[in-house]
This record gives structure tokens, C-alpha cells and sequence, in this order.
């Protein structure tokens, strides 16, 4: 949103002066035209004596000097804002931007153009003419931008463009404010697969926990006014003299860590329908999944950074679900190739990560590279890989002998791997992942989603 209002008119002293340079320069061609014909035909009347071609020419020269005298002295002021619906939205998919503009001032406004500069990425510039606006009047326009790639836009500055009735001179007005669109990658809802052992979402290492503890591991803490006196504890009670009660248990929620590999020798092509663009759709599409099934997720990256990256080991909190996913989705939005080579931050990244779901998006790997993933599997409960072969994404054609082989590789390791075909959708390699991980029995979960 923004709100600003133009400059009205003169301000006296040297800001005039700048002002009335200004105005000068806002000559069209109309203005120019006339005011080279009053200048030439003053000048041939002074040549050969004709005081009626003076006249002429004075007259031809003053129109447009007049109109930007008048357009310079013009008091208006205006203001306006912008509305963006919404702020974040999916790549190939259309956002709604309202521009309004009041008149402020006490008089009527003439004809007026009002400009956003928006990226050539969204789509053409929107222009607007805007008919006389009475004082206090408003009037509200909108347009819409689409963009098939990721990405930040800014829109704005907003231009109002002013002109004279004759069409000699014209003015542009900048407001300063802008606003900033984020289009995230697309998503696709995928198939829910119960987890063996999940219970709403929480993980059952902890349910293991509590299951092996007896009373005598709990930890009471002081009695509180508005404490459930079922919840009382009297062996503790009586050992300290006053009224104590056991804690809330904080049962931990499942872990998920989606890991995508940004490397730019990993990936050939680029646009909307590289091999790239659909390791980043479908790690953004395995993030909402897995935080729509109860998950405390976060994001990996080859270089080693981690998002959210707070909490727990890097994960989203359980309450911040809704900005941890808005964070997520802000990050994919603008994740680009790195110049890393090798895997190597990832994997320390992911050390000490403890039980969890693995799921990685991966572009090319040379031998050394698999090797170094399939370490990657003792570290965590369960993995799947999805694994790219750029170059049959350029090509169109099947997947080569080596991504056969760095396939082989993982699974023996104990990944779920497959591989992604040019134009593979994610719902139907998910489905082949669940059925595969049905089939093993060398798995912490005993399913996966």
C-alpha cells in the first residue's frame, strides 16, 4: 500500500526556477513546433518589416509559453494508494493490483494519466487517462500481473502525467512509494499416505519415551492457581513441603527436511519448465505437504543454509506453522543456482539431525557426489530422492545408464531413489515412492507422505 501526494506547484526561490526549467523541458512536440514557428516568423518579420507577421509570430510563440506557465502554477494535490492482491502469489498465476487517486485540493483537476512501472516480466506498463477529477473526488482503476517465473517484483513508482488543453506541455509527477510482489514456486497437492505409527502428526520417538518412563522420571514443578488438581503429585508434594503438580507433556512433532541441490553445474536448461524449476516446485510442494500433515519442517540447501533456522536443529515450531511455510515459500521464490560443486555443506548440515524424513530433490551426481548423498541416509529415519537427469530434460529423451547406476547406489544405501523423466509429475512419482517404501522393511516409519 502507499499514499503520497504530489508537489503543488511553486515553492518560491531557486525551487521555482528549477520547477519553471522543468516545465520548459516538458515541451511536446506540438509546443516545440509552435514556439520554433513564432520565433521564425518574428524573426523574417523584423527582416522584412511586416508587423502583421510579428504579431503572428509573437502570438505562435506565447501559446505554448503560456500553457507552461499555467501547467507549471498549477496547485494540484492528489494522493494515492496501491493495493496488491494478493502480496505472494504462485508462479503462472495472476495477482490483482487497484490503484486510487483522490484530488485533494480545492480545484478541479484537468486531464491526467496516471503510470505504474511494473517489470516487463508482469506484463505490459499500465497506463490510464483520467478525466477531469472534481475537487475531492476520487477514482479508482485496476489492472493485473502475471509472471510464469519466480521471483521478487517491485511495482511502483506511481507517475501522474499532467497536460494543458492544447497539448503543449505535459508534466510527470513521481510518487516515491512501491510496493513488492513475491511469486513463489507452483505447488501440487499430493496424495496423503499414513504414516505407520503417526499419531496426528507428532512422532513416536517420543511416544517411545514417555511409554519407557515410569512416574518417578517426571518433573513436577510448583502448583499454580488454575492447575487441574488431577494433576497433582504427591510424592513430590510431600518431599517438598508443598503443593507440586506434573508438567504438561510436549509430545515432539514429526520431522521432515526437504533438501534441494541448487548447484549450477547440476542443472541444464532454464526457464519455467527446466529440470531446475521442477526441483524447486516439487520441494516447495513437499514443504505445504508435510506442514499440512503436522510436520516440523525445514529447508536444505547444497550450501548449507537452513530455513526457518530457528528452533529445534533449524525446524519451524509447532505454533508457527503459517509463517514458518510463508517463510519457506519467500525463500524458494528466489533460490538460484549456487557455484558450490560438491554436496559436502549439506552433508554437515544434516549431521546430528537425529530421526526424521528425508526427502531430496537432486540435479546430476558424479560418482563421488553419490557417494557422498548416500552417506547421507544414516543420519536420518527414512529418505527418498528424487534425481534429475538434466540432460534428457534438454533433450526429451530417456534416462541414461548413470543415473541408472547413481540410483543403484542410494538404494543400496537404504534410500527410496527414483528417477525424474522430462515432464514427470510429482503426485505420481509420490505414489511410486509410498509404494516402494511399502515393499521395504528397512524403514523407521514403515510408510512415508
Amino acid at each position: 500500500m502507499e499514499a503520497a501526494a504530489a508537489p503543488d506547484g511553486q515553492r518560491g526561490g531557486e525551487d521555482d526556477r528549477g520547477g519553471l526549467r522543468t516545465a520548459l523541458g516538458g515541451l511536446t512536440t506540438r509546443g516545440r513546433s509552435f514556439l520554433a514557428a513564432g520565433v521564425a516568423a518574428a524573426v523574417c518579420a523584423y527582416v522584412l518589416g511586416q508587423a502583421d507577421l510579428l504579431r503572428v509570430g509573437l502570438l505562435l510563440a506565447a501559446l505554448p509559453l503560456l500553457c507552461v506557465l499555467v501547467l507549471h502554477r498549477t496547485r494540484y494535490r492528489v494522493a494515492t494508494s496501491r493495493r496488491l492482491t494478493p502480496q505472494r502469489v504462485e508462479a503462472a498465476t495472476e495477482a490483482r493490483v487497484q490503484l486510487r487517486m483522490e484530488n485533494v485540493s480545492k480545484l478541479p483537476t484537468g486531464l491526467l494519466m496516471l503510470q505504474d512501472h511494473v517489470p516487463y516480466t508482469l506484463g505490459p506498463r499500465p497506463r490510464f487517462v483520467l478525466d477531469r477529477v472534481e475537487a475531492g473526488g476520487r477514482r479508482e482503476v485496476s489492472y493485473r500481473v502475471r509472471s510464469d517465473l519466480r521471483g521478487r517484483f517491485p511495482l511502483g513508482p506511481l507517475q501522474l502525467r499532467l497536460g494543458d488543453p492544447f497539448g503543449m506541455c505535459e508534466l510527470t509527477r513521481s510518487f516515491h512509494a512501491h510496493d513488492t510482489l513475491t511469486v513463489v514456486p507452483r505447488t501440487e497437492p499430493l496424495p496423503p499416505v499414513q504414516l505407520t505409527g503417526e499419531a496426528s502428526g507428532h512422532g513416536d520417538g517420543q511416544q517411545r519415551a514417555l511409554a519407557l518412563s515410569g512416574d518417578d522420571d517426571i518433573i513436577p514443578r510448583a502448583y499454580r492457581h488454575g492447575d487441574d488438581l488431577r494433576r497433582v503429585h504427591w510424592r513430590s508434594t510431600a518431599r517438598y513441603g508443598e503443593l507440586m503438580v506434573r508438567r504438561e507433556e510436549q509430545p515432539q512433532r514429526a520431522r521432515c527436511t526437504v533438501l534441494l541441490d541448487t548447484r549450477g553445474i547440476a542443472y541444464q536448461g532454464s526457464g519455467p519448465d527446466s529440470a531446475f524449476e521442477w526441483a524447486v516446485s516439487g520441494a516447495a510442494s513437499s514443504l505445504v505437504h508435510m506442514l499440512e500433515r503436522g510436520y516440523a519442517v525445514r529447508l536444505v540447501t547444497d550450501t548449507g543454509s537452513c530455513v526457518p533456522g530457528e528452533g529445534s536443529e533449524g525446524f519451524a515450531a509447532a505454533q508457527d506453522a503459517a509463517e514458518s511455510a510463508g517463510l519457506l515459500m519467500d525463500t524458494l521464490a528466489v533460490v538460484d543456482h549456487s557455484e558450490g560443486a560438491g554436496l559436502s555443506r549439506a552433508s554437515d548440515a544434516l549431521r546430528g539431525g537425529g530421526e526424521g524424513l528425508l526427502l531430496a530433490f537432486l540435479g546430476d551426481l558424479d560418482e563421488e557426489q553419490a557417494a557422498l548423498t548416500a552417506r547421507m541416509r544414516g543420519r536420518t529415519g527414512a529418505a527418498v530422492a528424487f534425481v534429475l537427469d538434466s540432460g534428457s530434460w534438454l533433450t526429451g529423451g530417456a534416462v541414461t545408464g548413470a543415473v541408472e547406476e547413481r540410483l543403484r547406489l542410494l538404494r543400496e544405501a537404504g534410500w527410496t531413489a527414483l528417477a525424474v523423466p522430462p515432464g514427470a509429475r510429482l503426485p505420481e512419482l509420490w505414489r511410486t515412492a509410498a509404494g516402494m517404501r511399502a515393499e521395504s522393511a528397512a524403514d523407521t516409519y514403515g510408510g512415508w507422505a
